[in-house]
């Protein structure tokens, strides 16, 4: 669709005065641009979305519709796949047996990954809370990779044998309130 502005007129002034304000009126109409829709359409093209269940009282065609793009979000999870942090391109393996044994490792940890994800937000919805973000901005969504690399320069060290947590900031504490018992007492919190 095109928009074209149609500029009337600008209002009267004295041509010595200086105009305390110029207000110009604007009209437009929308023209659509049929060739132009039919080679975006042709270029957008055409895809086949198929399913085994063939009642479509039990499954209707915008129900599928809706599934398929449901699993983007899972999807976007695998993305970790192709970051470089992860080494994926660095793993050769020579038996499908090892190609499903990894991707059966990698898709439990994209499932406690995304749970642990998942708590922490509902924990801060709970209290109505945020926690600093990349840019010390407040969230109430953020990410567990950006948790993971809050921690990292964490550690745990043991002098004299007895472990201490180092480097356990108040807002890496913040972060362990909301990620619950288990994670707390890994940091020797409980």
């Amino acid at each position: 669709m095109r928009l074209i502005f149609i500029i009337l007129r600008q209002e009267d002034r004295a041509k010595n005065q200086q105009p305390e304000q110029i207000t110009y009126r604007v009209t437009a109409s929308i023209i659509e641009d049929s060739e132009a829709v039919k080679i975006d359409r042709r270029r957008a093209g055409k895809f086949i979305l198929a399913t085994n269940v063939l009642d479509v009282e039990i499954l209707s065609n915008e129900k599928v519709l809706k599934e398929y793009k449901g699993q983007q979000s899972s999807e976007r999870g695998f993305r970790f796949l192709k970051d470089p942090l992860f080494f994926t391109s660095s793993v050769f393996l020579n038996t499908p047996q090892r190609v499903a044994a990894l991707a059966m490792v990698m898709g439990l940890c994209l499932l406690v990954y995304t749970l642990g994800q998942r708590q922490l937000r509902q924990a801060l919805a709970q209290e109505q809370s945020t926690i600093p973000n990349q840019l010390g901005k407040p969230t109430a969504s953020p990410t567990l990779r950006w948790v993971f690399q809050c921690f990292q320069a964490v550690h745990i060290v043991t002098v004299n044998y007895q472990k201490q947590v180092s480097n356990l900031t108040d807002e890496r504490l913040l972060i362990l309130r909301f990620l619950g018992n288990a994670c707390q007492k890994y940091y020797l919190l409980c």
